[in-house]
């Protein structure tokens, strides 16, 4: 596969609302160094949340969806810092901050292709190694996975800077786009969110269509049956 240009993302690139930037993330790359081994990550799949008060409609799947607390404080930061929480109390997940300062919005990257740094990446997993081709696929498969392939942990390295590469707690992470953007876009309702949230009034999932690393959709808490009864409604009005 040939090499696409990359450049080092800019806070200017990330300051739009998050459902217009996260497309534009897809065939970037998430760069990090932690305890001296560096791996490089394709990003195919991410999902677009906004915060209270960001955009003009509501988004009842967001962390910030009530307003700034202690856990959500980086996603109404500065665009660039990359927001980083704790998933079932067990997986680190990793979230672009993009928006303007002061209004609270995350691009969660939920899968990835390790382009680079393969073995540090199966150590971080605690894959075994050599790495099978469907084990290599799946390293990054999944927000969980993603986040430690890319050896970023909640609570100590949430904040770390994206756009000057600056080291936080022991780690350095650098955010690569794209000079042209990914044409073969797909989009979608969000993985495994609940309610109204996880459906297609709300198709702020976009991955790269037929990328084999792309993680299986699912359904959250009472999702399918909103959906149902969107689509009901829609019928109706039919």
């Amino acid at each position: 596969m040939p090499t696409d240009a990359l450049h080092r993302a800019t806070r200017a690139e990330l300051s739009g609302l998050p459902v217009h930037v996260a497309p534009l993330l897809l065939g970037a790359e998430l760069r990090t160094v932690v305890a001296g081994s560096e791996v490089r990550l394709r990003l195919t799949e991410v999902e677009a949340y906004h915060g209270q008060g960001t955009g003009p409609e509501a988004d009842p799947g967001s962390h910030a969806r009530m307003g700034r607390t202690a856990r959500n404080a980086t996603m109404w930061g500065e665009a660039g810092h990359l927001y980083v929480y704790l998933s079932h109390g067990i997986h680190s997940c990793v979230n672009v901050v993009s928006g303007p300062e002061g209004q609270a919005g995350g691009i969660l990257l939920r899968a990835g292709e390790v382009v680079a740094g393969a073995d540090a990446a199966a150590v971080r997993r605690r894959a075994a190694l050599p790495l099978t081709a469907p084990a290599l696929r799946d390293l990054a498969r999944g927000p969980g996975r993603f986040g430690q392939a890319a050896g970023l942990r909640h609570p100590i390295h949430d904040g770390i800077d994206a756009i000057t590469g600056a080291e936080h707690e022991g780690a350095r992470a650098e955010l690569w786009l794209r000079d042209d953007p990914v044409h073969d876009v797909a989009t979608g309702p969000r993985v495994g969110v609940a309610g109204i949230a996880g459906t297609a009034a709300f198709p702020w999932r976009f991955w790269i269509a037929g990328d084999p690393t792309v993680s299986p959709f699912r359904w959250g808490r009472g999702a399918h049956a909103a959906s149902l009864s969107i689509r009901e409604a829609g019928d109706d009005r039919g």
